[in-house]
């Protein structure tokens, strides 16, 4: 989803290529070892295989709505948060929301407890401004937001009853607005015979 989000603010044109990972395709094999979605595969043949990466390189090309300038800190700011985020929250984000895959021990319990100091802390931030790094969305608003819907989404009830209200502010926002929508558009699976559909 974060790739997306780049991808449109870039308005950098892509062939997307919406693939089942239960059957992966070969091409998707061949461009990279990982197999795992994202993969970008550059006009020259490089191969970007991390989300952060694939944001980074759109909006590197070209960024007309400001998300690589914050205008409270500055870029490596945005990506000390974002590390943290792809770090300790999504450790304990999927032992909440997949518990039966965690070999930590830790019930689910315990991993939502350890995920609400990072999302505290985004509430603590957002207290000041509407977005994390000041007046308008930025790279770390992007990044993060998809991993807190999915923290949003396993107990809905319970996060809506949590003292976040400029978080769940922020987040309802996001999920309204008319990128969310445009990047959740889910195109047909891939035909390995075919070409993929233009994006965005």
């Amino acid at each position: 989803m974060r790739a997306r989000l780049a991808l449109a603010s870039a308005g950098v044109t892509c062939e997307l290529r919406e693939v089942v990972l239960a059957h992966k395709p070969q091409a998707l094999r061949t461009a990279s070892a990982k197999a795992t979605v994202p993969v970008l595969v550059l006009p020259d043949g490089e191969v970007l295989e991390q989300s952060l990466d694939i944001m980074l390189w759109a909006l590197g090309q070209n960024d007309p709505e400001r998300w690589l300038m914050p205008s409270e800190g500055i870029l490596d700011d945005m990506l000390a948060l974002v590390a943290d985020c792809d770090g300790g929250f999504k450790t304990h984000l999927d032992g909440y929301k997949y518990p039966g895959r965690s070999t930590s021990g830790l019930p689910a319990a315990d991993h939502r407890l350890q995920a609400c100091a990072y999302l505290q802390h985004l509430e603590i931030r957002l207290a000041t401004s509407p977005w994390l790094f000041g007046a308008h969305a930025t790279l770390a608003d992007m990044a993060i937001f998809p991993f807190v819907r999915q923290f949003a989404h396993v107990d809905k009830d319970w996060f809506a009853a949590q003292p976040w209200p400029r978080l769940q502010a922020w987040l309802e926002g996001l999920l309204a607005s008319p990128r969310f929508a445009q990047v959740m558009l889910r195109p047909p699976t891939w035909d390995e015979s075919g070409s993929g559909v233009p994006f965005p």
